[in-house]
Parts: structure tokens; sequence; C-alpha cells
């Protein structure tokens, strides 16, 4: 994605990478709203009658089956579709519709190649919380799909794409760690929320 709208691309097709950059933004904190929009209607659905003790529970088990698909445990991989924005758009529509186009398509997370299961665990937890939070969620979410294209705002040259989207790579395997770590510090803040609330519970209470 990075190389795909930069400067130095979008003046070789004639068009503003500023523009298109805002669409894309655009498009991505729209994919965003909407994925948690979605997520929302399920809390609702949901109805919040997961409560206390049940809600941590569920919850860990959520973020630890994360864990386990992102490890690969079994051969388990995170599901979601084969496929990536279609970059022949590139050379066949307006920079708007690029951009938002492509913004709307990462924005929503679960139509283009999925990375990490991090991204189903906190849409359902966010869920079983409130409609609020899982819509904030996808708004963040959206949000942080937007922001790695200011990586490439300086990108007015061959020599300077390649080294910005070099140390994107190298950056690839270490994120994916960070993004385990973070889940298991997750799962051990619920292990010691739960275990908190079983020691703070009234006499013959259950979770």
């Amino acid at each position: 994605m990075l190389a795909s709208i930069t400067p130095l691309g979008e003046r070789g097709r004639s068009r503003r990478w500023g523009v298109t950059a805002a669409w894309y933004a655009t498009g991505c904190l729209a994919g965003g709203a909407l994925l948690g929009a979605l997520a929302a209607l399920g809390s609702v659905g949901i109805g919040g009658w997961l409560q206390g003790g049940h809600l941590l529970l569920v919850s860990l088990v959520l973020c630890v089956g994360g864990v386990l698909v992102d490890l690969g445990v079994g051969g388990l991989r995170p599901p979601g579709p084969h496929r990536q924005v279609n970059e022949d758009w590139l050379h066949r529509y307006r920079g708007w519709v690029i951009g938002l186009g492509f913004g709307v398509q990462l924005g929503l997370g679960v139509t283009t190649i999925v990375t990490t299961a991090a991204l189903y665990s906190a849409l359902a937890v966010a869920a079983l919380v409130s409609p609020v939070t899982a819509l904030v969620t996808g708004i963040g979410f959206g949000l942080g799909r937007a922001l790695p294209l200011l990586a490439v705002r300086r990108a007015v040259d061959p020599i300077t794409l390649r080294r910005i989207v070099s140390r994107a790579a190298d950056l690839a395997r270490p994120v994916a760690t960070g993004t385990v770590a973070l889940q298991i510090v997750v799962c051990a803040g619920l292990c010691l929320g739960g275990l908190i609330h079983v020691l703070n519970r009234p006499p013959g209470g259950f979770l």
C-alpha cells in the first residue's frame, strides 16, 4: 500500500498526492466507522448479557484464541480473503476514487488480507463491552490504517521511495511480534482482573 499512493507515483499520473491521500484517509475512517458500526449492532443484539466475571472470562477466551491463531498453533491462520486492493485502479480512475476506494476497503479490515487475529478478538471484546466501545474501536482501526501513508509523504524520488518501503518491510516482523506480545499482555491483564473480581465477590457469588 505504501508504494501505491506516493507523491512520486501521483506526480507521474498527473495527480496531486495530497488530494489522493486525503481521500484515502477519509475512506479509511469511513471503512473503520462502518466496521465499528457493524460490531456495535452485534453489541446491541448481545444486549449486555455478559457482566462482571463472565465478561472477563469470555474476553480472555477470545484473546487467548487470537494469540494461538497469530502464533500459528496447529497451522491456524487468521480467517479472511486472500486479496489486496486492485492496483489496476491506479491507472484507471481519478485520484479521489482510488483514495476513497482503497481507504474504505482497508478501513473495513476484513475485505482484504487479514494479518492478525487481533482484529477479530478486539472487535468481539469491544462489542461485548458496549456499542459505543465497538464503534470507537472500529474508528480507531480505520485511523490506524490511514496514518502509515504519511510515511511516504517525502517520497518524491525513486531512491527515497525504495528506502521507505524497505524500512517498512523490515518492520513487518517486529510489528507482528509486538502484536502478539500486546495480546499476551492483555490476556495477563484479564487474568489479573478476573482474580481480583473473584477475591472481591460476595460469599457464595458466582463470577
